[in-house]
């Protein structure tokens, strides 16, 4: 059995796996506030699930993982930061924890079973990166079934990239969370869009509304997901010239925009070295749950 638990600033998710990636039980539960409270917390859920006993248990969330350094910084969830939570969870739960940013679980976990995986409509990709769009924009790197996690717990960490050959049509850079400005991040996440479409048309719709618009045959909406795309497409360009990617698989809210992926790879060969990539992009196969899924299989068979 695989015990994975997706820990985010309001839920926690967790979900237990037969070693074929069956669903045998999950429990969900809200975020408590403060540190103890939220390892007491992931004790009474591993105890739910799982009281008999599993090899370890893998947690995802959202923030670096610095696994050389023992720490997690820029987390969001501020009571975990610059904390050994990877050893204060083990000793709580009393059974060994792997931790990793949530964007790496999305990531292996569709590498391993989902729309990366072999029998799932494609080849298989050995090399696999996954990339969140929604409140804000994450990415992750599995290489042969295996997160690449890099030097400083940051590959993959392509949403505090400057936008590649803005245009006017983008809109001015807005400020980062991170403190730069004009990232990724602002172009290409739910407020991002929203804040595009009030560019290109003076209008402030949610990303939701704007998709309804474009599928009703609005001009000005379908005008506002093309540029969207656009900048999508040429955010991912630098990425397919140096990782050179088999599967590019995309979750979040603005996965669900109509006709995402046809829309950016039909368009990212202008951008790349190679004009026609061979490179695939899909939607995610497990949505919100990849985050506790990948989190079970940060422990091998």
């Amino acid at each position: 059995m695989r015990l994975g638990i997706d820990l985010g600033g309001t839920k926690i998710a967790a979900v237990a796996l037969d070693r074929d990636g069956t669903e045998l039980a999950r429990h969900r539960r809200p975020t408590p506030r403060g540190y103890d409270a939220t390892l007491d917390a992931l004790a009474e859920t591993v105890a739910v699930l799982n009281p008999a006993g599993t090899r370890g248990v893998g947690i995802s969330l959202p923030g670096v993982v610095d696994s050389a350094a023992g720490r997690v910084r820029a987390v969001n969830l501020p009571w975990l930061e610059g904390r050994p939570f990877a050893d204060d969870a083990a000793r709580r739960i009393g059974r060994p924890v792997r931790i990793a940013n949530d964007a790496n679980c999305f990531t292996l976990s569709e590498a391993t079973d989902g729309a990366a995986a072999k029998g799932r409509g494609t080849a298989d990709a050995p090399v696999v990166f996954g990339i969140i769009l929604g409140t804000g924009v994450g990415g992750g790197i599995v290489i042969d079934g295996r997160i690449l996690p890099g030097a400083n717990g940051l590959a993959g960490e392509w949403g505090h990239a400057p936008l590649p050959w803005r245009e006017e049509a983008d809109g001015p850079p807005v400020p980062c969370g991170c403190g730069k400005l004009g990232c990724l991040e602002t172009m290409l996440c739910g407020a991002g869009l929203t804040r595009l479409h009030r560019h290109l048309t003076g209008e402030t719709l949610d990303p939701p509304e704007i998709a309804t618009r474009a599928l009703a045959g609005d001009a000005a909406a379908a005008g506002t997901l093309a540029r969207h795309a656009d900048a999508l497409a040429r955010a991912l360009a630098p990425v397919l010239n140096l990782l050179d990617p088999d599967m590019v698989v995309v979750g979040g809210g603005l996965s669900a925009l109509p006709g995402l992926c046809e829309a950016v790879t039909r368009r990212w060969g202008a951008w790349t070295l190679a004009s026609q990539p061979r490179t695939r992009m899909a939607v995610a196969r497990h949505g919100a749950e990849s985050g506790m899924r990948g989190a079970a299989r940060l422990w091998p068979d």
